[in-house]
């Protein structure tokens, strides 16, 4: 049998070092268009499921508190059955580009649009605009500890954008280079138009 304090943390320090979002995992939550939230079934089983939106669909309201609108999906609401019978949860953040993960568990309160329609409003809001999506409530988790990972087995990985945007600048590269090749054909055939023309002149 393992033994919890060599192999991993003891149940008596609890799930994660206690302390807030600092500033690092706070710009990578509001970063993040992808993380995975882990609920605790009825019968005792681990359950997770993915979340995913534009980027800043997941907010950080204050070094104590993070908070989503609830999107519709399956319309099986298992995460919210849970909830209602343990409120633990834990939020698996992964940023692949820079290789830094971060887990954060706390305690979820499930708001419905009807108790506080302005704090769905205003989850419903990103960086790109107003999130059009048909969302009775929120998630606000109460962080009550976090953990970050070293980076060493994660492979890095790029988003669509972040690929766009390397496509871009390469294919820029290789315009530019193209262009200035082009423009270096053109002298030497000018040159050897004008010694063609010499040669001529003397044959003369």
């Amino acid at each position: 049998m393992r033994h919890p304090a060599r192999y991993g943390r003891s149940q008596a320090n609890g799930p994660g070092r206690p302390g807030e979002v600092d500033t690092r995992v706070t710009a990578l939550i509001r970063a993040t268009d992808s993380f995975f939230l882990a609920t605790v079934t009825p019968s005792g089983w681990p359950y997770i499921q993915h979340r995913g939106g534009p980027p800043g669909f997941v907010h950080v309201l204050d070094p104590s508190t993070i908070a989503l609108a609830d999107y519709p999906g399956n319309l099986q609401f298992v995460t919210i059955g849970n909830l209602d019978e343990n409120d633990a949860v834990a939020l698996f953040f992964i940023d692949y580009p820079t290789r830094t993960r971060v887990k954060v568990y706390g305690r979820a309160e499930v708001v419905e649009r009807a108790d506080d329609p302005d704090l769905v409003a205003r989850l419903l809001t990103t960086p790109d605009g107003v999130v059009n999506a048909g969302c009775d409530r929120a998630l606000v988790v109460h962080v009550e500890a976090l953990d970050r990972n070293c980076a060493k087995h994660i492979p890095p990985k790029y988003g669509e954008a972040r690929m766009r945007e390397s496509l871009t600048l390469a294919r820029k590269g290789l315009q530019d280079q193209i262009d200035i090749l082009k423009s270096r054909n053109a002298e030497l055939e000018r040159e050897i138009a004008q010694l063609r023309g010499g040669g001529d002149g003397q044959r003369r």
